[in-house]
Formats: C-alpha cells, sequence, structure tokens
C-alpha cells in the first residue's frame, strides 16, 4: 500500500498548469506604455507656460488700450454733452428774457422784472456751466448728491420726465 501513495503524490503536481502567469505578462507593458505618453504631456506643459505669460501681459495690453480709449470716448462725448446743454440753458434764459416784455404787458412790470432776474440766473448758471470741465461738474454732482439726496433724486425724475416728454414728441412730428 505505501507503493500506491507515492504515485497519488507524483501525480499533483502535473495535473496543474501554470498558463496563467503567461496572460498576465503582456498586460504589464500596457500599462507602461500608458505611462509614458502623461510624462510627454507634462513635457509639453512646462513650456506653454512662458506662452500663457505672454498671452496674459498681452491680454492686459490690450484691456488697458481699450480701457484708455473708452475713457477718451467718454470724455469726448461728455464734452459734448456739457456744450448741448450750455446752448439748452442759454435758449432758455434767452426764452424767459423775451418773455419778459409779454409779462410787462400782460401781468404787470413787477412780474416781467420777476423774469428778467429769472432769465439773469439762468445765463449765469450757463456761464458757469460753461466755465467748468466735465470732471469738475461731475464732482459738483457728486457732492450735491451727498448732501441733498433726496432733492438730487426728485431733479433726476423731472429731468427724466422732459426728456421723455421731449423724445416722444420729437418721434410724433417726424
Amino acid at each position: 500500500m505505501a507503493e500506491t501513495a507515492k504515485p497519488k503524490a507524483a501525480a499533483k503536481p502535473a495535473a496543474k498548469p501554470k498558463a496563467a502567469p503567461k496572460a498576465s505578462a503582456p498586460k504589464k507593458p500596457a500599462a507602461t506604455a500608458k505611462k509614458a505618453p502623461e510624462s510627454k504631456a507634462v513635457i509639453k506643459a512646462t513650456p506653454a507656460k512662458g506662452k500663457t505669460e505672454n498671452v496674459t501681459a498681452k491680454v492686459k495690453s490690450d484691456m488697458n488700450d481699450f480701457k484708455a480709449k473708452a475713457t477718451d470716448s467718454a470724455k469726448a462725448a461728455a464734452e459734448k454733452g456739457k456744450e448741448r446743454a450750455t446752448e439748452a440753458v442759454g435758449s432758455i434764459g434767452k426764452l424767459i428774457r423775451d418773455s419778459a416784455a409779454t409779462i410787462d404787458e400782460n401781468v404787470g412790470k413787477q412780474y416781467g422784472d420777476y423774469a428778467r432776474g429769472a432769465a439773469d440766473a439762468v445765463d449765469g448758471f450757463a456761464t458757469k456751466l460753461d466755465a467748468k470741465d466735465v470732471d469738475a461738474i461731475a464732482e459738483d454732482a457728486r457732492q450735491f448728491v451727498r448732501k441733498s439726496p433726496a432733492v438730487a433724486i426728485g431733479a433726476a425724475a423731472a429731468v427724466g420726465f422732459v426728456l421723455a416728454r421731449l423724445f416722444r414728441s420729437g418721434g410724433k412730428d417726424s
């Protein structure tokens, strides 16, 4: 019986095939191949940093140029608006002064004098407006709004109402 036990022990090692390690061997080189392109991407990203800094500097330069042009355009528009406002205020003063004679005849000399005083005040405002630059006018407006915000809101509403009426009537006449 001892002889039969020995052949069984020898049969066990021959029955197990070792094909599993050969199948897993090709997977290892594939994993190494995947890492190689990643390292190339890292190498390519390093020189791009200099290009990114150049692009950033160019964008900042372009934005500063745009800002300067926009500021110049806004100042030019504000100057043109100031000239128009001065002309409009001057026209209102002239209209009031021209109406003073009619007020003298219809209502009385005392009321005509009030109209002439108002015309003088409006003309004085037009002269002051014409003498100041846009930045000084903007600063005066800021100070006025800080000192009396309720009056500023009311004035803005009144001006908005008048402008809306002017635009509406301008569209109907055309």
